[in-house]
């Protein structure tokens, strides 16, 4: 079954722990990737631009509405996201946990609808 982990963390206080903090988070995040992909688990896996480069986009009344930023203020942003392929939940959990940002975020686990 295909889920996909949706990873949210605090943006700013990620933005202030500085670059070498960053460094390793992303060699981190190589590794679980690496380990997944062993494991033929993991099928794609990005990480987003800050929420300050979004734009929302709402229909209402036929009408078309543009603003800038996320539709929502959080204390936690979408920062990313893996989609995996797991035999269940239970194994979407483990590699969820595996995730770094899980450690001071948290990490949405959604099946997709559809199957393929």
């Amino acid at each position: 079954m295909k889920y996909l982990l949706m990873i949210y963390a605090n943006e700013a206080w990620e933005q202030q722990q500085g670059e070498s903090w960053d460094d390793a988070l992303v060699a981190r995040y190589n590794q679980v990737v690496e380990q997944l992909q062993q494991q033929n688990v993991f099928l794609d896996g990005k990480r987003l631009t800050p929420t300050e480069t979004a734009t929302t986009v709402k229909v209402r009344e036929g009408q078309t509405l543009v603003s800038d930023g996320p539709f929502a203020e959080t204390k936690e942003q979408l920062g990313g996201f893996f989609l995996v392929e797991c035999r269940d939940l239970d194994q979407a959990t483990e590699v969820a946990a595996m995730i770094p940002s899980a450690e001071y975020g948290s990490i949405e686990i959604r099946p997709l609808w559809y199957q393929e």
